[in-house]
């Protein structure tokens, strides 16, 4: 079977083993989305999108529900001022709405950091590019699909 998203187009074409999952409603909550996943809410991964100046920004992907340290991410990053990016700017900086973004087939090259956090977990989802619908793979080759980022400790 072939992927219909962006991300699992992205994984697809870089031999990555994953699958995909459409939820049959909106979801609302990461919570509700591991549920029905059939996964642990700290097996969620999210790509939060942060803006450094203008037209700069670099992409977190953490798991779980936890809340980013800003001080924690400022000093890894040798940034003391930014902030999370809008609705707008995420759509225009990966090309996804916010709740589907994941790190792969982004519409502008992004500075990405893998937070300590989704290593944890054998296996992990996260954002395909479409609302709804989730890429599940192990963590282990999610880190290999993304290569050579930065691993940091930010939660």
């Amino acid at each position: 079977m072939s992927a219909m998203t962006p991300v699992g187009r992205a994984l697809e074409a870089l031999g990555v083993p994953f699958r995909e999952f459409s939820h049959e409603g909106p979801v609302r909550s990461l919570e509700q989305a591991a549920e029905e996943r059939g996964q642990r809410p700290e097996q969620v991964v999210r790509s939060i999108l942060f803006r450094l100046a203008q037209d700069e920004y670099l992409m977190v992907v953490v798991g779980g529900p936890k809340q980013i340290n800003w001080k924690a991410l400022r000093h890894v990053v040798g940034h003391s001022r930014m902030t999370m990016a809008t609705p707008d700017e995420v759509r225009a900086v990966t090309g996804y709405e916010i709740g589907a973004v994941g790190p792969f087939a982004l519409a502008q090259p992004v500075r990405i950091f893998l937070d300590e956090s989704v290593m944890r977990e054998e296996e992990i989802s996260l954002g395909s590019g479409v609302r709804g619908t989730a890429v599940i793979l192990t963590a282990a080759d999610l880190a290999r699909a993304l290569g050579d980022v930065e691993r940091v400790s930010v939660l």
